[in-house]
C-alpha cells in the first residue's frame, strides 16, 4: 500500500488505523525481534493492514508455525488472502480481534504463543479494551515466554493490562510518529502469574511493570542506565 493510500485509510477509519503512514523498517525489525521464531509457534496478529509487518514475521517464521491475521477491513483482508494464498501457515480472518478464542477453537488450537497488535487501543472504549485484554491473556499459552506484543504512539495500555505480570518496553524514535513497543508477558520469569490484584508473587509492582527503573519515555532499563 502506498503512503498516500495509507493516509486515505487513516482519514476514512481513524479509530481503526493507528498511523497516517506505514511502519518504518526499523520499527518492523524491532517488533519482529521480540519473537522467538526458532521453533513452531502459534501467532495472532491484529490489524495487519496490507501486511508490512506480517511479511517480516512470515519471512522469519518456522515452517510449522501458524499465523492468524485479524483484519476488519474487507478489502485489506482480501488483499492479504491474495498475497499469502500459497502459504498454508496463514489464515486471514475478516473479523474482530475479540473473536480470537473462537477462531483458535475453530482451528483446533487451544492457545497461541504470541499476539501482536498495531491497532490503536488508546481509542477504544475502556470496557472493550479491558475485555480484549482478557481475551488475549486467556488465549496465550501458560508459558513464561508467551506474550502480547503491541506497538503504539502512547503507552497508556500499561494502566489497563493488570493481568500481565511482566512488562518490557522500548521507544522507537526511528519511526514516524515514534512508537512504544511493549511486551506483556503472561507469566513472570519463574512461571508465576497474575494473582488477582494486579501483582504477582515474583516481584512485580502494582501497575504490572517489573521493578526495573523506567526512564522518561516509559522504557525499562537496568541499574547501569542501559536498556
Amino acid at each position: 500500500m502506498s503512503a498516500a493510500l495509507f493516509f486515505k485509510r487513516f482519514l476514512q477509519r481513524p479509530l481503526q488505523v493507528a498511523s497516517i503512514v506505514p511502519s518504518s523498517k526499523v520499527l518492523i525489525h524491532r517488533v519482529a525481534g521480540k519473537f522467538d521464531f526458532s521453533k513452531p509457534r502459534i501467532i495472532a496478529e491484529f490489524g495487519p493492514g496490507e501486511g508490512c509487518t506480517t511479511r517480516e514475521f512470515v519471512r522469519r517464521m518456522h515452517p510449522d508455525s501458524t499465523l492468524l491475521l485479524f483484519e476488519l477491513d474487507a478489502e485489506l483482508a482480501n488483499l492479504l488472502r491474495h498475497h499469502f494464498r500459497d502459504d498454508k501457515r496463514i489464515h486471514v480472518l475478516n473479523t474482530d480481534a475479540a473473536n480470537l478464542p473462537h477462531e483458535l477453537a475453530a482451528l483446533g488450537i487451544r492457545h497461541c504463543d504470541y499476539v501482536v497488535s498495531g491497532i490503536p487501543f488508546s481509542t477504544m472504549e475502556i470496557g472493550k479494551k479491558r475485555e480484549l485484554l482478557r481475551c488475549i491473556h486467556e488465549s496465550l499459552a501458560p508459558n513464561p515466554d508467551s506474550a502480547f506484543i503491541i506497538y503504539q504512539v502512547t503507552n497508556e495500555l500499561r494502566g489497563h493490562a493488570k493481568l500481565f505480570t511482566r512488562v518490557e518496553s522500548e521507544y522507537c524514535i526511528q519511526n514516524f510518529p515514534p512508537y512504544f513497543i511493549t511486551v506483556y508477558y503472561k507469566q513472570g520469569l519463574n512461571g508465576t502469574s497474575h494473582n488477582g490484584n494486579g501483582a504477582s508473587h515474583n516481584g512485580i509492582n502494582g501497575n504490572g511493570a517489573s521493578r526495573n527503573a523506567l526512564n522518561g519515555n516509559g522504557a525499562s532499563h537496568n541499574g547501569n542506565g542501559k536498556h
